[in-house]
């Protein structure tokens, strides 16, 4: 009989050994496991047939059509499991940890593979994610006004053995209106929360985590509400870039996308702006002007970002005066003297 595994013993072989979700294509898509492979019992329209079976003609009828439909692919679905299979073994789970998961595990076990089953399914994992944001995070946030390089020094931190936590690459946005601009397409809400979950269960608990200062939504994704809170109330670096530099790295890092998509994300925040600063801005995009352009977005986002700042306590942010020019890197080495000058990493530990 395959063995079946709690939530955190199927974590921690997950570490090892291969996942494989038997779930639809649709119901992976929502939500899964970060490094699972699907491998679906079932098509979405399968499930769907057997689904109304089963409401309309019992269980019994129901086993029989997803027989029905699993036969003919028995033979692919084993090979596909033996292709990722690591020392013949793997771990499978379903949405409940019910009949699919058991009938797939029967299934690769015939052909030598050893199966070990979650208890509970995809939903057990799902409760594990949103309970483990209720805990305290020891973020240390690095802040500043919109185009103040804020990501660069984030990895910079993280090239000098520090933890980070890369929201907005989780998210595939960089949080503004033209945040989608370049990125892959976003995931679900549910997607982006496991994503999350998966690189601070691999972070050492004990230690600082660096994260970027963010709003409650990067794009369409929403940040869990354990996460927004820990970042408002832990130490901020405000990296203060002058204006001139910050349109500058604006410049460099949006002007080669298509004017069109440009003005696209200008409309987004056209209420924001109104509309005589809105077709000012369109208009240096079309006369690519890009400098005005971006000296009229962020009178908004400076605007935007100040009022959340002010939200904060005062006492818990720190100041960093930036020179023009200077590298990601250095910026990075003086947020460390500066934690080390305020003995800010202590106070947190």
């Amino acid at each position: 009989m395959d063995k079946v595994l709690d939530i955190l013993t199927f974590l921690r072989k997950a570490e090892s050994i291969p996942v494989v979700d038997v779930r639809t294509p649709a119901e992976f898509e929502q939500g899964h496991i970060p490094t699972a492979h699907n491998i679906p019992l079932f098509s979405n329209e399968e499930r769907k047939k057997v689904g109304i079976t089963y409401k309309h003609s019992g269980q019994k009828d129901a086993i029989i059509k997803g027989l029905e439909f699993a036969g003919p692919k028995m033979k692919e679905l084993a090979l596909q499991a033996t292709e990722i299979a690591n020392g013949k073994q793997l771990l499978v789970h379903c949405w409940r940890g019910g009949m699919r998961s058991a009938s797939m595990a029967w299934l690769f076990g015939t052909v030598g593979l050893k199966s070990l089953i979650l208890e509970g399914g995809y939903k057990s994992f799902r409760r594990h994610v949103l309970s483990f944001f209720d805990d305290e995070f020891l973020f240390f946030v690095v802040g500043g006004l919109t185009g103040s390089g804020k990501t660069d020094v984030l990895h910079a931190l993280q090239k000098k053995g520090e933890q980070v936590l890369d929201l907005e690459n989780l998210a595939h946005h960089k949080g503004s209106a033209f945040g989608s601009l370049g990125q892959k397409v976003q995931s679900t809400n549910e997607q982006f929360e496991n994503d999350i979950f998966w690189e601070l269960k691999m972070l050492d608990r004990n230690r600082i985590v660096w994260i970027e200062d963010e709003s409650r939504n990067i794009g369409k994704n929403n940040l869990p509400p354990g996460i927004f809170r820990s970042i408002r109330s832990a130490p901020l670096i405000f990296l203060d870039v002058s204006l001139q530099n910050r349109i500058a790295r604006l410049v460099r890092d949006y002007a080669n996308f298509p004017k069109d998509d440009l003005k696209a994300a200008v409309l987004k925040i056209r209420p924001r702006l109104g509309d005589q600063v809105a077709r000012s801005a369109i208009k240096g995009i079309e006369d690519a002007n890009y400098q005005r352009t971006a000296e009229l977005v962020l009178q908004y986002y400076d605007k935007t970002y100040r009022y959340g700042l002010e939200k904060r306590d005062r006492t818990r942010v720190f100041p960093m005066p930036v020179e023009d020019g200077s590298p990601a890197a250095e910026m990075a080495e003086h947020i460390l003297e500066l934690m080390k000058q305020n003995q800010l990493r202590e106070q947190t530990l």
